[in-house]
C-alpha cells in the first residue's frame, strides 16, 4: 500500500470506480454541446427558446401546468415554501428532521423568509400519515422528500403517499415534493413522474444529481404559482442574464439518463447484496429502493480505510470514496449508482469483495 494515500486519492486512482456517472470534468459540458448549433441564441433573463422549451418539456414530464428553471434547488424550494406560507398567511411548514432545508442551508428558510419549521418523525425513519394527523400546530405546507437521502434513500409505500396527500388536501395543507432524486424513485413505484407529482401541489427536481447535468433545478406547479416564483427568483438574484449552459446540459443528460433509472436501481440491489455478504457490513435499506443506499461498517474508520485502499490497489476497483463516523467504532458511506457500474469488469468486482471479506474476517 502506498504510504500516506487517502481513501479519496486511492479511489480516484482506480481505473474502475464503482459509484456515480464519472468525474465532473469539462467533458460533461463539451459532450452536451457537441450537437448544438453555434448560432443558437441564449436565454435572456428567463425568456427565449432555450429556457422556455425546456421548462415546457419538464412541466409535461412532471404533469404540471408550468415549470421554472432555477440555478439551485435551495433557491427553488425556499421560494415554493414562501409562496405557500404567504397565501395562507401562516409562516409555518413541516418536514423531516434531516430535510435539506434544515441541515444543509444555514437556516436560509428562517433567516431569509422568517418561516418556522416543524420537525416531523424521528430522524431515523420516514414521515408517516399518523405524524401529520397528530400535528399539534397549524401549518401552511408539508414537505416530503423522495427518497429520504439522509437515511439511506428510503421511500414510503405509495399507498402511504396517497393517504398523506388526501389528508393534506382535506385539511387545506399544501404538499410540496423535494424530488431532487424523483426520477431515481420511479422504478420502485412503477409509476410515471406525472403520476407521483399528481399527489403534490408543487414539485422540485434536481438536474445534476441522477440526471448528471452541471447544476440547476426545476420547480413545477400551477401556472399562477410558477409566475409568482419567477418574481421571487429575481428577488433572490437567481434570474441570471443567461442560464443556457446549465439548461442545455440538463436537457442533454435528461434525454440520456431518464430511461436508465431502472438499470441503476437493479445494479444498486446487486451491489448491496455484495456488501451484505461481507462480515461486519450492512446496508440501509438492506434491499435498496432506489439507486442509492448507505453502507455501514462495524469497524473504526482508521482500521477500515487501509483495508479498502489495499483492495483498490490490488484489484483496480474503487468501492467507496469516503467514510463518515457513525458512532463508537463504526462508520458509514453513501453509495449512488450511475453510468460507471455497467462498465465494471465483474470478475474484478467479485475479487474486490473477496479480498474485502477476507480482510474483515481477520
Amino acid at each position: 500500500m502506498k504510504e500516506h494515500l487517502t481513501l479519496l486519492e486511492a479511489f480516484n486512482e482506480t481505473p474502475y470506480p464503482v459509484t456515480g456517472h464519472g468525474k465532473r470534468e469539462i467533458s460533461v459540458l463539451t459532450a452536451a454541446f457537441r450537437e448544438i448549433e453555434d448560432t443558437l441564441a441564449s436565454d435572456i433573463y428567463g425568456t427565449g427558446k432555450v429556457i422556455e422549451e425546456f421548462e415546457a418539456k419538464m412541466a409535461k414530464v412532471l404533469g404540471k401546468e408550468a415549470a421554472v428553471f432555477f440555478p439551485s434547488g435551495t433557491m427553488a424550494q425556499q421560494i415554493a415554501l414562501r409562496i405557500w406560507c404567504d397565501r395562507k398567511q401562516l409562516k409555518k411548514v413541516a418536514y423531516h428532521p434531516l430535510c435539506h432545508l434544515e441541515i444543509h442551508e444555514q437556516d436560509g428558510l428562517k433567516e431569509l423568509h422568517h418561516i418556522e419549521s416543524i420537525l416531523l418523525a424521528d430522524k431515523d425513519r420516514l414521515i408517516r400519515l399518523e405524524d401529520v394527523v397528530n400535528l399539534e400546530q397549524d401549518i401552511s405546507c408539508l414537505l416530503l422528500e423522495l427518497p429520504q437521502r439522509e437515511i439511506g434513500g428510503q421511500l414510503p409505500e405509495y399507498a402511504e403517499l396517497e393517504a398523506i396527500s388526501s389528508y393534506c388536501r382535506k385539511k387545506g395543507i399544501k404538499l410540496h415534493l423535494d424530488g431532487a432524486r424523483l426520477l431515481e424513485s420511479l422504478p420502485y413505484y412503477g409509476r410515471t413522474a406525472a403520476e407521483v407529482c399528481g399527489l403534490f401541489d408543487s414539485v422540485y427536481i434536481s438536474v445534476y444529481k441522477g440526471i448528471g447535468g452541471i447544476a440547476g433545478a426545476v420547480l413545477a406547479g400551477d401556472k399562477e404559482v410558477m409566475e409568482e416564483s419567477k418574481i421571487w427568483k429575481r428577488r433572490h438574484g437567481g434570474d441570471l442574464v443567461s442560464l443556457y449552459p446549465y439548461i442545455l446540459t440538463a436537457d442533454y443528460y435528461f434525454g440520456l439518463r431518464e430511461q436508465r433509472m431502472g438499470q441503476y436501481y437493479e445494479e444498486a440491489k446487486e451491489l448491496a447484496a455484495y456488501f451484505n455478504a461481507c462480515p461486519r457490513v450492512s446496508t440501509l435499506p438492506e434491499v435498496p429502493v432506489t439507486n442509492m443506499f448507505h453502507v455501514h461498517f462495524s469497524l473504526p474508520q482508521e482500521q477500515l480505510e487501509p483495508l479498502l485502499i489495499t483492495v483498490y490497489e490490488e484489484t483496480g476497483i474503487g468501492l467507496i470514496s469516503s467514510l463518515r463516523e457513525s458512532g463508537s467504532g463504526t462508520c458509514f458511506n453513501e453509495v449512488t449508482i450511475g453510468d460507471r457500474y455497467a462498465a465494471l469488469p465483474k470478475e474484478r468486482l467479485k475479487e474486490a469483495f473477496r479480498l474485502l471479506q477476507e480482510g474483515l474476517s481477520r
